[in-house]
């Protein structure tokens, strides 16, 4: 754990293979394709691509505070870390979509507040989104966990090391990047786990062979929000 934890502070990813047994995996699987509306389901011909809201589905919230996975935000972050969002992507045949270079500049709250150092805001599904400053998104971790193989046909996400290390870039700085710094193709295999830092550059392409590629999104944090501010989707130790 002590190397993944190293590469994580360098180059502001880590992969970590054998994080959840297939049982819990297959659990997981059969609790969001059996989940409602509440969820926040995204459908295109009739298959979910993506979900919101997944915190609220009792058995990713048991994951996401589980030990297995606590193991590898706690270290980085701390004993008093708590899940704050967790989403759900998927590329399939109906929806095989690619992601532009970017870094994850926004956090999800529960409602608008304007405070200082906080902004633009935006609305995703419903959801209040707002940027914070910098020095916040530098107390958070990703943590992205693979219900599926992601092999270099399907998508897999694409990175440029060390790109978490210069804060919020203009767009100008990330095509600088994108030309200078050679990109990583992140494999994962099923039950393995993506740590990434919010302010790594990252992009995904359109799968080769579309098949499943299930992949949970945690977004975890030390930190309280200011004045009033609350996470859309915040659970305790």
């Amino acid at each position: 754990m002590s190397t993944a934890l190293n590469h994580l502070a360098r180059s502001g990813f880590a992969i970590v293979q054998n994080v959840l047994p297939r049982d819990r995996i297959d659990r997981l699987v059969d609790a969001i394709d059996f989940s409602g509306p509440a969820a926040g389901r995204q459908e295109k011909n009739s298959r979910v691509f993506a979900m919101r809201n997944l915190l609220r589905l009792p058995e990713v919230r048991e994951i996401a505070k589980s030990s297995a996975i606590r193991d590898l935000v706690e270290p980085v972050l701390g004993r008093n870390v708590r899940p704050v969002r967790g989403l759900l992507f998927d590329k399939t045949p109906e929806a095989n979509w690619k992601v532009a270079w970017h870094q994850d500049l926004s956090i999800a709250v529960r409602r608008r507040i304007d405070v200082a150092g906080f902004g633009p805001w935006s609305i995703k599904a419903g959801v209040q989104h707002v940027q914070p400053p910098v020095e916040l998104l530098e107390q958070m971790l990703t943590i992205r966990l693979h219900l599926d193989d992601c092999d270099t046909n399907n998508g897999p996400l694409l990175v440029l090391p060390g790109s978490h290390l210069h804060g919020a870039l203009a767009p100008h700085a990330i095509e600088r990047m994108r030309q200078e710094v050679p990109r990583v193709e992140c494999i994962v295999p099923s039950g393995g786990a993506l740590l990434m830092r919010p302010l790594l550059l990252h992009a995904s392409s359109s799968a080769k062979s579309p098949a499943h590629r299930r992949v949970i999104h945690f977004e975890y944090a030390s930190c309280d929000l200011p004045a009033g501010l609350e996470w859309e989707e915040s659970y305790e130790n």
